[in-house]
């Protein structure tokens, strides 16, 4: 098969589909890979690299997009990108399309087959290609959370761990998944006073005998959040509901109420957002003031550190792919059924149920 990995163009987005590694397993099992000149650039390969692994270097994106039979690529396909996919054609990347219905609509009008990595499932329910970014999304967080926090970025002007005599900063994440307990890992590393919500008991007991005494387990409820809002000098939001849009847990009303200079990190922004008053960001433009709290909310948070994002997810799709490649979507997808819960478009039609609902979209689900 012909696998064709291009630049991505999303603003500062410096990851790249696959590693010179990548392309070597890939090679050896009789593929061809077709890879866009300076697209490993960000991370410390060059062209030469990808040469030595045996890839054909492309000049322009359109003549990866043109020959290509699979398309590897990191983010969502932006609009010029989506007009370039026909029908035939598989692209499997993230999507995130419960937030992008413009997105949705180009690629269903492209007939291209679409399978989004967020949403291709393991035996045991959790998200094995999403897993790796929500790791590097958590342990972010609070990192520049606390960037954020410092007076003369905006914020409340608070040290996340205090110092002798002088009280942490309180830490407060919604959500006790991976991105959640990654956060957490890194606040409680960094001696904040940290509280995590979640609305599954099971998993406020699993985080508790995890961190022990040095995080604060709360069920979540609507009068729970808005309580801890209120004192928080840091929120992390980490809600997901595979495929679908983000819950809003934290309302306008809510945000009022919280002390000027504190900061709202939005890690489900790409699902529409947890906060009311989220909108997207970019790297350029990371964050903005609201109510007087600050808002990060970019949507690619792990491109700011691509080298580890890149061999982060590669370990976790290159498996993926060389199934893809080796046995074709359609007897890859019959062999796997996580694998056939990635695919969210296929011949102009919407195939993932929870994407639909979203959107408000007819769901067509495809019968492997």
């Amino acid at each position: 098969m012909k696998i064709g990995v291009p630049k991505e163009i999303k603003v500062h987005e410096y990851r790249v589909g696959l590693v010179p590694a990548g392309v070597r397993e890939l090679v050896d099992a009789g593929h061809q890979v077709l890879v866009q000149t300076g697209a490993g650039a960000g991370i410390g390969f060059g062209d030469a690299h990808y040469q030595a692994a045996g890839a054909s270097i492309a000049t322009r994106a359109e003549d990866v997009f043109a020959s290509a039979e699979l398309i590897v690529k990191v983010k969502e396909p932006q609009l010029a990108e989506c007009k370039q996919l026909a029908a035939g054609q598989v692209l499997f990347t993230y999507l995130h399309l419960a937030a992008d219905r413009g997105q949705a609509e180009a690629l269903m009008a492209s007939g291209a087959t679409a399978i989004a990595y967020e949403t291709v499932t393991a035996p045991d329910g959790s998200l094995p290609l999403l897993t790796p970014m929500s790791e590097v999304a958590g342990r972010m967080s609070v990192q520049v959370g606390a960037n954020c926090l410092q007076k003369a970025n905006g914020g409340f002007g608070v040290l996340l761990g205090g110092v002798p005599g002088v009280p942490p900063a309180k830490v407060l994440i919604l959500g006790g998944g991976v991105s959640g307990t990654h956060a957490a890992e890194m606040a409680v590393g960094l001696r904040a006073d940290v509280t995590i919500v979640d609305r599954s008991v099971k998993r406020l007991r699993e985080l508790s005998s995890l961190f022990g005494s040095t995080l604060n387990t709360v069920y979540s409820t609507a009068h729970a959040i808005e309580e801890l809002v209120k004192d928080a000098d840091l929120v992390v939001g980490a809600v997901l509901i595979a495929g679908a849009a983000a819950p809003k847990l934290v309302t306008r009303a809510m945000v009022r109420t919280m002390k000027p200079g504190a900061v709202l990190v939005d890690i489900s922004i790409d699902q529409g957002g947890c906060f009311e008053t989220s909108r997207p960001t970019t790297h350029a433009e990371p964050t903005f003031m609201l109510e007087g709290v600050i808002h990060y909310c970019v949507t690619n948070m792990p491109g700011a550190v691509p080298r580890t994002s890149t061999f982060a997810l590669t370990n976790a799709t290159l498996p993926y792919v060389k199934a893809l490649a080796d046995h074709g979507w359609r007897r890859a997808l019959a062999a796997d059924p996580g694998l056939a819960h990635g695919l969210n478009v296929h011949a102009g039609q919407l195939t993932h149920q929870a994407v639909a609902q979203a959107l408000g979209i007819e769901c067509s689900p495809f019968r492997t």
